[in-house]
């Protein structure tokens, strides 16, 4: 009998190189052409944001560096095949910490069962727990409503690449999630799916808030009330930085910080800036954290804390002697020194957090140091210090661009006008 001869590894090599690099082509429904809108809600207990996007408008949480929308599933579902392209993109970003589980085969947790009748499992990381679990991958229905970037128009359903997830994988979500919408660059993140599906650009939009947001995928302009602000979406500036030593994310270059105009000094004239909407405040590595206390705590010597101050925060300030602005607090501004001269500002609603009737503190906290090893960012800008900024993340051109603070504009992120009347 002919048997064909095994392929030298360097054509192997090349053969993998080339399919790891070739993205899905997902199936478009060709029945869109406008971006889609739908509501941000902040969940008060998690401090997560949701969107209700998944069918009947169950709500899957925003993560930004999240490879996949993963929800749960009808006992009943469709699968995909071990060697569907889309089962090859899921298995592209797995993330690294289920890899760490493999068994004796190489292959991460539970995966062994997808050879036995070729179905494709991928594996999903819950961004509040740090757990991973594997589970079939399916298809979900999600809608959203189409706009033109100032009201809803119509409402727009679409299938989307998903994976399924178990009940215990759900169980630190906010009450009623049902799972979770990737926002990553990854062919089967969210963003990748709506442009796929709807024909629209690979771009979308989010202003995150304390109560309800907004965010559009799609491109577009994105307009507040009062209906006589002009377009608020910002032209993107900052280029996003990709690297093999970075996980799926958006992380962004800084030179340098400041507070109140003075420059903090620390270790090295460069760092990334990863954007997080799953870590409630701006985690800082060791260095940069007791760097930028030390010198806010100078900037605002005249003002009376709050000691001992409430876990997990540092500097606390007597709300009684803080005075109120447009922008929040009138404390310090700290400044955010990027690549290419743009400049990320921090007023008191973004800086301070009030932790209860008393006290005020600097929303800043310490990264773990399990989180810190390793090539990580030197800071994980989290939701408190991204809500009320416009954020657009443009991944055709691999930009973000910003706002800046809503606030000074006499706006904020929740007035968009989903209502449909000016």
């Amino acid at each position: 009998m002919w048997r064909a001869k095994p392929l030298p590894l360097t054509i192997l090599l090349t053969l993998a190189l080339a399919l790891s690099s070739w993205p899905c082509a997902l199936a478009s429904d060709n029945n869109g052409g406008r971006p889609l809108v739908t509501p941000i809600t902040k969940d008060a207990s998690t401090s997560l944001y949701t969107i209700p996007i998944k069918d009947s408008h169950l709500p899957l949480v925003l993560d930004l560096a999240g490879p996949l929308i993963w929800s749960c599933c009808e006992a009943s579902h469709p699968t995909f095949e071990l060697y569907d392209c889309e089962c090859t993109e899921a298995g592209r970003h797995t993330p690294a910490r289920c890899w760490s589980n493999a068994g004796n085969q190489g292959q991460p947790e539970h995966s062994g069962k997808s050879f036995a009748d070729n179905r494709c499992v991928a594996h999903r990381y819950d961004p509040a727990t740090g757990k991973c679990a594997a589970g079939d991958l399916s298809r979900t229905q999600l809608s959203a409503n189409a706009t033109d970037g100032r009201t809803p128009l119509y409402p727009v359903s679409f299938s989307a690449v998903s994976a399924c997830s178990p009940d215990t994988l759900r169980a630190s979500l906010p009450a009623g999630a049902a799972g979770v919408a990737g926002l990553s660059r990854s062919e089967l993140a969210l963003p990748a799916q709506v442009a796929s599906t709807q024909n629209v650009a690979k771009t979308f939009a989010l202003c995150l808030s304390s109560g309800q947001g907004a965010a559009i995928f799609g491109g577009g302009p994105f307009f507040l009330l009062p209906p006589w602000l002009p377009d608020m979406a910002p032209a993107p500036s900052v280029p996003l930085q990709r690297s093999s030593d970075l996980s799926d994310g958006y992380y962004i270059k800084a030179k340098g910080i400041s507070v109140n105009q003075q420059q903090v000094p620390l270790n090295g004239n460069e760092f990334i800036v990863e954007l997080s909407t799953t870590a409630p405040y701006t985690a800082l590595r060791h260095d940069v954290y007791h760097a930028l206390v030390h010198a806010y705590g100078q900037a605002t010597s005249g003002i009376a804390r709050i000691t001992p101050a409430p876990a997990p925060f540092e500097l606390c300030y007597d709300v009684q002697q803080l005075s109120v602005t447009r922008v929040g607090y009138g404390v310090p501004p700290i400044v955010l020194e990027l690549e290419g001269g743009a400049t990320w500002i921090m007023f008191g609603a973004n800086s301070l957090v009030q932790v209860n009737d008393q006290a005020a503190c600097l929303a800043f906290v310490e990264m773990k140091k399990e989180a810190a090893d390793g090539p990580t960012p030197a800071i994980v800008m989290g939701g408190h210090q991204l809500e009320d900024n416009l954020l657009v993340f443009d991944l055709e051109k691999g930009k973000l661009g910003f706002s800046g603070l809503l606030l000074g504009r006499q706006t904020h992120c929740g007035n968009f006008n989903f209502t449909g009347t000016a």
